[in-house]
């Protein structure tokens, strides 16, 4: 059992930075796959950004591809976000599934968190 805990939204200005935190709890947090998705009002969440497990490879969806960066520690994985758009606002959730492979779509995913919001002003 994997329970998670998003943070570091808020409220920023376009052409700002943010970094968000998924803490985790649970053992053996290392051999899970870990992804960022993201959801705006009326719309469906989306893959933002993933990693695998076991020093997996790191995926990130094309509208956010060179401006954000995801990395891991022992139980945290941080989404570092730059040169933020006023469409980045959205609320942010991690989700974590146990192996190396980075699902891109929702049901590919076992826990989520409770979501961090990012508000970006133009």
């Amino acid at each position: 059992q994997v329970h998670l805990v998003e943070s570091g939204g808020g409220l920023v200005q376009a052409g700002g930075s943010l970094t968000l935190s998924c803490a985790a709890s649970g053992s053996q947090f290392s051999r899970y796959a870990v992804g960022w998705f993201r959801q705006s009002p009326g719309k469906d969440r989306e893959f933002v950004a993933g990693i695998g497990g076991r020093g997996g490879n790191t995926y990130y969806a094309e509208p956010v591809e060179g401006r954000f960066t995801m990395s891991r520690g022992d139980a945290t994985v941080y989404l570092r976000m730059n040169s933020l758009r006023p469409e980045d606002t959205a609320e942010y959730y991690c989700a974590a599934v146990r192996g190396s492979e980075v699902p891109t779509t929702l049901k590919g995913w076992d826990y989520w968190g409770q979501g961090t919001r990012v508000t970006v002003s133009s």
